[in-house]
């Protein structure tokens, strides 16, 4: 499966639009993570649980939305964005979305 954030794929052709593919996922924080995110606050730098929590998150969007393409039969997905949304305090939603379609 091919997946890009462009209209078209270089050296390839679009033969079928197969219509919108989504994948998701909602996190929420937990008591460990917040309590290491506060002490990383006074001192700084990366907080290492969270960039693994929304690295999980996207690679876990991506699968899904690309199983939903699999399923309407398409070899690529094209015009591929990212958007988050908070849910409630403490929970996001990582929703991952794009075009399946057909190449040749």
């Amino acid at each position: 499966m091919i997946v890009v954030t462009t209209e078209n794929i270089p050296g390839k052709r679009i033969v079928k639009v197969l219509g919108i593919v989504k994948g998701n996922t909602i996190r929420a924080r937990n008591i460990g993570r917040d309590i290491m995110a506060g002490l990383r606050n006074i001192v700084g730098g990366e907080i290492v649980d969270y960039t693994k929590m929304m690295a999980e998150s996207r690679e876990q969007s991506l699968d899904r939305m690309i199983e939903e393409a699999k399923k309407l039969g398409a070899n690529a997905i094209v015009g591929v964005r990212f958007m988050t949304s908070s849910i409630m305090q403490g929970a996001a939603e990582l929703l991952a979305y794009g075009t399946a379609v057909v190449i040749e």
